[in-house]
């Protein structure tokens, strides 16, 4: 076998500084003295342990009853699947149903949004802006609809005044029975 004598290995070593004290000076400062853990962590341990312990015991448990019951429950699920199996479709297609529309109306509800939100950036109004602009057109609608209405009202008094209180034109010639005379 041949060997790579072209390339020695090198080593690289790379040197970590501690702070120096001196030899009179607090150790304690540097490095606390650890002697063991403290009163908190054992305390912590203790308290946690059972809990651990307990929640294990609970997960076992478990584990052994969804057994029991799946042991128990396959020669059911295979005697019943053909109600089963269409029912479980059923109820799935509809639960996709109801997800499928909820979210199409969300997205419509989105999509005006966003169309009403580009169209205010577009005119460059606001909505108090509209509001008033909504209030003027309906104060003007207002005001047209009674001078009209006043108009309109002048017309039929002055028609009346014409015709008379008895039905007759004045001015002009009788009419109906008393022409006759």
């Amino acid at each position: 076998m041949a060997t790579n004598d072209r390339h020695p290995h090198q080593v690289q070593v790379h040197t970590i500084q501690h702070p120096r004290y001196e030899h009179g000076g607090n150790k304690s400062s540097f490095f606390p003295d650890q002697e063991g853990p403290s009163k908190s962590k054992i305390f912590a341990v203790m308290a946690l342990l059972p809990v651990g312990g307990i929640l294990l015991g609970l997960a076992g448990i478990t584990l052994v009853g969804t057994m029991i019951g799946l042991a128990i429950a396959t020669p059911v699920f295979i005697i019943f699947s053909p109600i089963i199996v269409p029912a479980v479709l059923t109820i799935g297609l509809a639960v996709a149903g109801f997800l499928t529309s909820g979210t199409f109306g969300l997205t419509g509800l989105s999509s005006l949004s966003f169309l009403l939100n580009s169209l205010r950036q577009v005119t460059g109004s606001t909505v108090p802006e509209q509001i008033d602009y909504a209030k003027r057109r309906v104060q003007d609608m207002v005001e047209y609809t009674g001078q009209k209405t006043k108009e309109v009202g002048q017309t039929i008094q002055d028609k009346a005044h014409e015709i008379g209180p008895e039905g007759q034109v004045h001015g002009g010639a009788k009419e109906g029975r008393g022409a006759r005379t």
